[in-house]
């Protein structure tokens, strides 16, 4: 793909927000169009692939505030004809173009680099086109943002996922080098590009990596995987992949901290006469002893029944018993109730007793 080719390209439009869009803006959208297209969402399909690596190449450039200031200064700059009239100047010799000509020292278009060093900037947004600019300095590779979604048992547990991962990553037919194999060298200009990667050291691929994901994570929790993002240029080290973890509810369970929470319905006979109420768990059914006269909405603690933490003791289980009551009573139940309520009212039980009074 050539320089021009690549200016073509609208990041924004990608993303599917304007150019005035805020950060955070940039970032809800790439979240939201990542779960949609990524590859484990869209097996076998090459179209939403594609799609997917071109949103996450928006992404890369528009999520760092430097790329994306540099970016758009020279959209500006290519759309208002400032570098030719009509296009692009050759490089002398080879027919093509080279932005460190361009942008390098002795160019009659900086003076004092008033762009800021945009040679190296350029150098690190057109990698993927294939080109090596002379004044680029190393520079470490972005990090990259992905998500992952668990269910509440696969968080409290803790788990090896292993996650597909779409993105720019160093070619694995020259390492890095951009020589044909078997060619020895690099430099700003490559004589024997790899057919791969045309010469820039970088392609885009889907790898699959590992993610350790600790016991008792949370939801929104980033787990950090060094070196895992975009390659480095110029032999500097690789960014960070940074993985937010979405955490499904559980139809059961609720989380406070390192606490379960489980609510269980029970009869109001339960609770008068008391019980032995089997209550669930993460590792199964436990016997709760429910004492005679327990009010509903009472909580029983359990310890270490609740969530594990890395060096710290599992949370609890908090049980709360709630009275269910019969949408509709039988004929037996009905009058059953009402002698009951009679004895209640006889044996001078009002549950509102002073209720009203303020005492």
């Amino acid at each position: 793909m050539s320089q021009q080719e690549w200016f073509d390209r609208d990041f924004y439009a990608a993303l599917g927000v304007p150019s005035t869009a805020s950060a955070e803006e940039i970032k809800k959208a790439y979240r939201k169009l990542a779960r949609e297209l990524h590859p484990d969402a869209n097996p076998d399909n090459t179209e939403v692939e594609e799609r997917f690596k071109k949103v996450s190449e928006a992404h890369a450039v528009l999520s760092d505030p430097a790329k994306r200031k540099e970016y758009d200064r020279m959209r500006r700059l290519y759309r208002s004809g400032a570098f030719t009239g009509t296009g692009f100047p050759p490089r002398a010799g080879s027919g093509g173009f080279d932005f460190g000509d361009l942008f390098g020292s002795g160019s009659p278009f900086i003076v004092g680099d008033p762009l800021g060093g945009v040679g190296d900037v350029l150098g690190d947004l057109f990698r993927r086109a294939g080109t090596r600019t002379a004044s680029a300095r190393p520079r470490r590779g972005s990090d990259v943002e992905t998500e992952t979604r668990l269910s509440f048992r696969e968080a409290v547990a803790g788990m090896v996922l292993p996650l597909r991962v779409s993105g720019p990553m160093v070619c694995t037919s020259c390492h890095g080098s951009g020589t044909r194999p078997g060619t020895r060298g690099t430099g700003s200009i490559v004589d024997a590009p790899c057919p791969d990667c045309q010469g820039a050291g970088i392609g885009d691929r889907t790898r699959t990596v590992s993610v350790h994901v600790p016991p008792g994570v949370s939801d929104g929790q980033r787990i950090r995987l060094p070196a895992q993002g975009e390659p480095g240029l110029g032999g500097a080290p690789s960014g960070d992949l940074y993985v937010t973890v979405r955490v499904d509810p559980d139809p059961v369970f609720a989380r406070s901290g390192n606490d379960l929470t489980v609510t269980v319905p029970v009869s109001f006979a339960e609770l008068a006469l008391g019980t032995m109420l089997s209550v669930p768990t993460l590792e199964g059914q436990v016997g709760v002893k429910i004492p005679p006269g327990t009010q509903s909405g009472r909580t029983f603690r359990l310890r270490g029944r609740g969530v594990p933490h890395r060096g710290d003791a599992a949370g609890d289980l908090l049980v709360t018993v709630e009275v269910a009551v019969p949408p509709d009573l039988g004929h037996e139940a009905a009058e059953a109730l009402r002698a009951y309520a009679r004895a209640e009212a006889t044996g001078g039980f009002d549950p509102r007793a002073g209720w009203a009074d303020g005492k």
